[in-house]
């Protein structure tokens, strides 16, 4: 089956987890810089995760855009994804509200962890769909990155109950790896179309 309809469904969900994120802010009360005070960790849990978002929409642009086709499994797992990257906006507004205490902070790693294993897992299905010898699997290669960040959360999450600002300073550096682009799909691409 084609996949219009999937990629067109996760770009609106997508929109939606930024727009709630962003309702979540409140106005400071009152009109100087001492009002901003306590809104830094929500502004902050703010700007992570939206850079966490975008580079999910980003790389998920790039892989759809390699994809031929998809099936009924990688609808699920594509659902399973969005899924928990839903939950960001609620991580991370308790994470910001809570000044980043130990146990909202190792939610927002949890939330994080399973966001990508779900994205690895969508890769999966993709893979298998297409075929060991695709041009999609060829295209995505050696995914080191994918494979680094959930240890970096796993660890995160653990070193939250130690010291939550260790644990988020390594999930700020995960999102700081990954604003390096990702262009396996587009290098790729452009071989294909000039050979």
């Amino acid at each position: 089956m084609g996949k219009g309809r999937l990629e067109a469904f996760s770009d609106g969900v997508f929109a939606i987890i930024i727009t709630i994120m962003v309702l979540e802010l409140k106005v400071p009360h009152g009109a100087d810089l001492a009002a901003l005070a306590p809104v830094v960790p929500v502004l902050c849990s703010y700007l992570v995760s939206f850079v966490f978002v975008a580079i999910y929409w980003n790389n998920h642009h790039h892989m759809m855009a390699a994809v031929e086709r998809v099936n009924g499994a990688a609808l699920w797992a594509n659902m399973h994804l969005l899924f928990w990257l839903s939950l960001t906006p609620f991580a991370t507004a308790w994470m910001g509200e809570a000044h980043g205490a130990a146990l909202p902070t190792a939610a927002y790693g949890c939330v994080l962890l399973a966001a990508a294993i779900a994205y690895y897992i969508l890769q999966t299905i993709l893979v298998r769909l297409h075929g060991k010898d695709s041009d999609f699997t060829r295209a995505l290669g050696d995914d080191l990155k994918g494979r680094l960040s959930p240890v970096v959360y796993v660890v995160g999450i653990g070193l939250s109950f130690v010291d939550p600002r260790i644990a988020q300073a390594l999930y700020a550096i995960v999102a700081l790896v990954w604003l390096v682009p990702d262009t396996r799909f587009e290098h790729y691409r452009k071989r294909t179309d000039a050979s």
